[in-house]
């Protein structure tokens, strides 16, 4: 097993040795952040999608999740961070001018729910492809309660530079072609990620509590946690509890074995989950009285359901699979999945802890990535739980390989590694961004009370106030924050015309002509 050290990969000397260097720079990064609306009462929203934002179904930049008042917010992907980063201040901007009491919660756990009936599944309108992702949520509604689908998170996508590539395939005179060489470098920094990814949640998960009305709808989860006050339960050395087994825990998930070693791996066995019967929701039924409870009784209804720390993925096309996607054009870019919201920042994000994504995904493209077996998967799932549940507990052990390691130990190691890629991300910027960053995460590693966690948990013991409480009055702060800001005309223009365009193109989808949804079903899942 090759780890991460001061030692400089091959990969990464190679381009040093050729002064190919710069070439890592300019990635293309993007943003995705999930927030659940909330009323002026601080429940849960029950108003549909505000109509003034757009179309839930094809607006680019603002849509929902799995419910109609679980917004997403999605920027383009940019070359430079704090364009991406501007982008989202600018869609925050619009859609709380057009939120009127509403606000969004800025905490990943929710707050504001009381069991699965009060969280209202996403709608998408009439059309076979707007009835598919309802139908789709509700799929997983009956698989797994609707109270874990109101999580939100932020997910973080990244293209390494496409420069990049021709230049690694001729200096590792690699014998696939460049798309086969493309899928393999992207697998790799997957399952690198894979290995390390619970350093994400040690750094930056701002989720170690959560409200006691979280479990009305699986009370019997309530017997593992510790009581932090009356309506709060956590772990106190938690650190993300919404990457914790608490969230997508169910036995067929569990026993799934998706294969990161190769792309091909990857479509086959995830294609086999969608179209392999499990007996659990076979009982469930596909259709009751002519009502479709789920789109299929496989153990994935689509490649969606898995949930993973990090997906390869290519841009799709209108109405095509994901993994037909990949099948034809192989990977564009990953999509990081483990990131919580900042509760301490008004768009959840900020320049420092993407600069530092960054970085360490191009490390893990950097080194050596040997394939996965079993047993590694389960090790790196154990580590990601242990971090996730205490993260923060003195003295820590993780296991890598056949050995056991101090979390600490191990941390400094990955950030020791990092340090040649900040600097040159830096690209003679003689603020040093990318390697400010870089201390900056140092120095929580070495204090463990500097991590958002113990931030959060420290916060809501110094003012005495239970989860749910905090959550809504930090994000009520960031509401005024957003109002208090003058909308520019031009973004005013922007986010009003394509929230116009959007409900006309999904007007004109309604009234094309749509074959039986039973029909459309097959088509969609016959694709190959």
């Amino acid at each position: 097993m090759t780890y991460f050290t001061k030692s400089l990969p091959t990969r990464l000397t190679q381009l040093l040795k050729n002064d190919h260097q710069q070439l890592l720079c300019g990635g293309f990064k993007g943003i995705e952040k999930e927030s659940l609306r909330l009323g002026e009462n601080g429940l849960i929203a029950q108003t549909p999608h505000p109509k003034a934002l757009g179309s839930a179904l094809t607006h680019p930049s603002i849509t929902t999740d799995y419910s109609e008042a679980l917004i997403e917010l999605i920027t383009p992907a940019f070359s430079d961070i704090n364009d991406a980063l501007g982008y989202l201040q600018n869609i925050h901007d619009f859609v709380y001018h057009n939120l009127d009491d509403e606000i969004l919660l800025g905490a990943s756990m929710p707050c504001g729910i009381d069991g699965d009936v009060s969280i209202p599944i996403a709608t998408y309108g009439s059309s076979n492809i707007g009835r598919m992702k309802h139908v789709y949520r509700h799929g997983l509604w009956h698989r797994y309660g609707r109270t874990m689908q109101a999580i939100a998170g932020i997910h973080f996508n990244y293209s390494v530079p496409e420069a990049l590539w021709p230049t690694l395939h001729s200096l590792e005179k690699s014998d696939l072609s460049l798309e086969e060489f493309r899928a393999a470098a992207y697998f790799g920094l997957t399952r690198n990620f894979q290995r390390i990814g619970w350093l994400i949640l040690y750094l930056f998960g701002a989720s170690p509590a959560i409200c006691k009305n979280f479990f009305k709808s699986r009370p019997e989860l309530m017997t593992q946690f510790e009581e932090f006050d009356s309506g709060t339960l956590y772990h106190p050395y938690a650190t993300s509890l919404r990457m914790s087994d608490i969230g997508y825990k169910s036995k067929n998930q569990a026993n799934l074995k998706i294969d990161y070693n190769s792309l091909s791996g990857y479509v086959d066995s995830l294609t086999q989950a969608i179209s392999t019967p499990y007996p659990d929701y076979e009982k469930l039924g596909v259709t009751i009285n002519g009502e479709y409870q789920q789109l299929n009784a496989n153990i994935l209804q689509i490649e969606n359901e898995f949930y993973s720390t990090m997906r390869p993925k290519q841009i799709i096309n209108s109405g095509e699979k994901p993994t037909i996607a990949l099948k034809k054009r192989g990977v564009r870019y990953v999509e990081m999945r483990s990131l919580d919201l900042d509760i301490f920042n008004p768009i959840g994000i900020d320049v420092d802890k993407a600069r530092f994504i960054e970085a360490l995904l191009l490390t893990c493209l950097l080194n050596n990535s040997p394939q996965n077996t079993d047993l590694d998967q389960q090790i790196n799932n154990s580590n990601q739980l242990a971090v996730a549940n205490q993260g923060r507990k003195p003295g820590l052990t993780l296991l890598r390989g056949e050995e056991t390691i101090l979390l600490t130990d191990w941390a400094t190691e990955i950030l020791d590694s990092m340090q040649t890629v900040c600097e040159i991300l830096d690209n003679a910027d003689t603020d040093k961004p990318y390697t400010k960053a870089l201390e900056q995460q140092k120095t929580v590693v070495n204090k463990p009370d500097l991590t958002a966690s113990a931030r959060l948990l420290a916060r809501m013991t110094e003012t005495q106030q239970p989860f749910s409480r905090f959550a809504l009055n930090q994000s009520r702060e960031h509401a005024e924050f957003f109002k208090n800001c003058a909308l520019k005309a031009d973004v005013q223009q922007d986010f009003t015309e394509m929230a116009i365009k959007s409900i006309t193109k999904q007007n004109e989808i309604e009234q094309t002509p749509q074959i039986p949804f039973e029909e459309f079903l097959h088509n969609y899942f016959s694709q190959t």
